[in-house]
């Protein structure tokens, strides 16, 4: 994955041409890469003549219809293969605005979810509050049973307590159901047994504990399967909406980053529910893969957010998250999010001082540069005052930009009476230094909190925003290079494409890592692989690797190390190398304990084109006015259609494309490289 032939099927724009892909295969039928953002709505569309990339605007209101809108843009028709990264699970749980669900546990743990842990959420809070439960206390019932921590049935699930459980059922009318007893994942028959009866009661979705988690941690478990649950039928609807609408088949992103058939999607909607940001790292890893880096830092900075992750050879993965204050324990991707985007609106508080986000102006109106009706400052129209946004630029989606609509939108925070050009390019200059503030901090979350230094790594800058203040964040954080790539804009639409067909199995077995496990774990490892024979079953021959829940005896939380073999001493010095590389200490001596065997199977999707970049030429270079430290200087303008291998340039300079502008500052100097990525380094 490198460079890109930009705009439709039917009409690429002539400047792009020289960037096409020359295929070394045919591709047998059409793919398409579709990420649904705030405000755009990217897609990536391969065929056998090359791989072409445009944006729509997103319809927050209903994401499909941008999504299908897209698909009539590209003239797709027969035998395509959409690949899907969505938002509808997380918006459900984020808005409040999922099904009607109920909740089904053993007798005496209906509070499960409104007791949650002990922690607080916000130490120092003179009265914390914690989110509410998803599931009201109304619509939390329970049936009469128990399993024992050994597995052991203590108390049988009888025929007359599953009799009252439907009566109340079919009093409630939920949309939706969540099961999660005590102890199911060693003996899941109970919940088959809760959920059998409550679809005889009407209750099309039914989530049950033992498969969506089948894992200890009671509360985690509980709340996972509720979500489930929630966004079960607003998941499932928007899936059979698409595929009606698609001619061909449809995948949907993991929050892990590779990808699965919309029904095995739709039947477990939990592991979708943040997809979009997991599909931006694994484009990410692949551009820089393919220019020869392999420790890299991800800064994906979109119009409403900005996501980062660290990928030290393979991208940091986790097994908890937070959806709006939610536990939400899947597999995915370590990507930490703050609200900092192009449409981040910037305001002042109370006390004069300067915020910027989490509000954003979304795909309407936009900022107020993009001449839809936008009226409140965003840090879009701070770089367009500050001429990092050129306004005879023409952006996605056939936007304009309309400079004089961003400075009256800055003016509204200088000073009352303060209408000088000084005076807008210090308020654009703060809005900026904010936003980056923001993004600062969250790339130390993700580097030193994980134990990582960021000098070690190179920044890859990307979404529609990236690239303007990728070269500002690297000086922060003393990183001496930015990988930008061809089509920065629309990489996690390309990540999608790249993704592999993935599925994740566990079982927690809470036994001594030593020898005499082995035989243990060679039996658990042998079921979870039998499952994944039996659901791959058709698509072909899936890759396995093995993974271990590791940690010292008497600790509350694990690491997960890889298992290569039966090498079990193996894993417990990578177990001890990785707490060391986290917390900055282990302890070989300590005795190490297996909580749960992790098993992914994967298949590799069909790999994009390969490209062939032609020298095009000397490219045509012209001048415009940015401001620098508060001075106006000029700065040079290349197109980024026009650069060939090779080319080196120092800053200050601009690199436009339909799809994001790259920003070059005094002291950085660009390079491209045979992928057309652009190398930026520090002087």
């Amino acid at each position: 994955m490198a460079a890109y032939a930009r705009g439709s099927l039917a009409d690429s724009q002539e400047a792009d041409k020289a960037f096409a892909f020359k295929t070394s295969r045919p591709v047998s039928a059409v793919r398409v890469g579709v990420d649904v953002g705030g405000t755009f709505t990217d897609f990536a569309v391969a065929t056998a003549n090359g791989l072409h990339i445009f944006k729509v605007s997103s319809t927050p209101h209903d994401p499909s219809q941008a999504v299908l809108e897209g698909l009539r843009r590209a003239g797709i028709q027969s035998d395509a293969t959409v690949v899907h990264g969505s938002t509808v699970a997380t918006n459900a749980v984020l808005e409040r605005k999922g099904a009607r669900t109920v909740l089904v546990t053993t007798a005496g743990f209906r509070d499960v979810l409104e007791i949650a842990r002990q922690n607080r959420p916000a130490l120092y809070a003179v009265e914390p509050r914690k989110p509410a439960p998803l599931i009201e206390r109304d619509l939390r019932l329970e049936v009469d049973e128990r399993v024992g921590a050994d597995g052991a049935v203590r108390r049988p699930l009888e025929r007359e307590s599953l009799d009252r459980l439907t009566e109340d059922v079919r009093e409630l009318a939920p949309e939706a159901a969540a099961v999660c007893l005590l102890f199911s994942f060693l003996r899941p028959s109970h919940e088959r047994s809760v959920r059998a009866a409550l679809r005889r009661a009407g209750v099309r979705w039914v989530s049950i504990s033992s498969e969506v988690l089948p894992e200890h941690r009671e509360y985690e478990r509980t709340s996972t399967t509720a979500v489930d649950a929630y966004v079960a039928p607003v998941m499932g609807r928007y899936i059979r909406r698409l595929e009606r609408a698609v001619p061909g088949q449809l995948w949907i992103v993991q929050s892990s980053g590779g990808v699965l058939r919309s029904s095995e999607a739709a039947a477990a909607p939990v592991q979708s529910v943040l997809s979009g940001p997991a599909a931006g790292v694994v484009g990410a890893r692949a551009v820089a893969a393919a220019s020869g880096f392999d420790h890299i830092v991800t800064l994906d900075m979109g119009g409403t957010s900005t996501d980062v992750a660290i990928c030290p050879g393979e991208p940091l993965r986790r097994n908890d998250a937070t959806v709006g204050g939610l536990p939400v324990a899947i597999p995915m991707t370590d990507i930490h999010t703050v609200g900092a985007g192009g449409g981040s609106i910037a305001s002042r508080d109370e006390a004069g001082g300067l915020r910027v986000g989490p509000r954003s102006s979304g795909a309407q109106p936009g900022p107020a540069a993009y001449g839809r009706g936008g009226r409140e400052p965003t840090v879009t129209d701070a770089n367009v005052v500050l001429g990092r946004l050129i306004s005879d630029a023409t952006l996605a989606d056939d936007v304009a930009l309309d400079a004089s609509a961003a400075a009256e939108a800055i003016d509204r925070l200088t000073a009352a009476g303060d209408g000088s050009i000084d005076a807008r390019h210090r308020a654009a200059t703060a809005v900026v230094a904010v936003a980056d503030a923001h993004m600062e901090r969250a790339l130390r979350v993700i580097t030193l909190e994980r134990g990582y230094d960021p000098r070690d790594f190179t920044l890859l800058a990307f979404g529609g925003a990236g690239p303007l203040h990728g070269c500002a964040l690297a000086e922060r954080l003393e990183i001496d290079r930015v990988l930008v790539p061809r089509y920065p804009g629309v990489l996690s639409a390309l990540g999608a494409l790249s993704g592999e067909h993935i599925r994740e199995y566990s079982a927690t077995l809470l036994r001594p890592a030593t020898a005499r496990s082995v035989r243990g774990l060679a039996a658990a490892f042998g079921r979870l692989e039998r499952n994944a024979r039996r659901d791959f079953a058709g698509s072909g021959r899936p890759r396995l690797q093995r993974l271990l829940d590791l940690r010292y005896a008497g600790q509350s939380f694990e690491l997960t190390v890889p298992l290569r073999g039966r090498n079990i001493a193996g894993a417990v010095r990578g177990f001890h190398r990785r707490h060391h590389d986290r917390y900055a200490h282990s302890r070989p001596e300590a005795a190490v304990e297996v909580v749960v065997a992790r098993l992914i199977a994967s298949i590799e999707q069909p790999p994009l084109p390969r490209v062939e970049v032609p020298d095009v030429g000397r490219p045509q270079v012209r001048r415009t006015s940015v401001v620098i430290d508060g001075e106006v200087k000029d700065a040079r303008v290349f197109r980024r259609a026009e650069l060939h291998v090779g080319l080196r340039a120092r800053g200050p300079l601009l690199v436009l494309q339909e799809d994001a502008t790259t920003w070059v500052p005094p002291g950085w100097r660009a390079q491209v490289d045979d992928q057309a990525a652009l190398i930026l380094e520090r002087i």
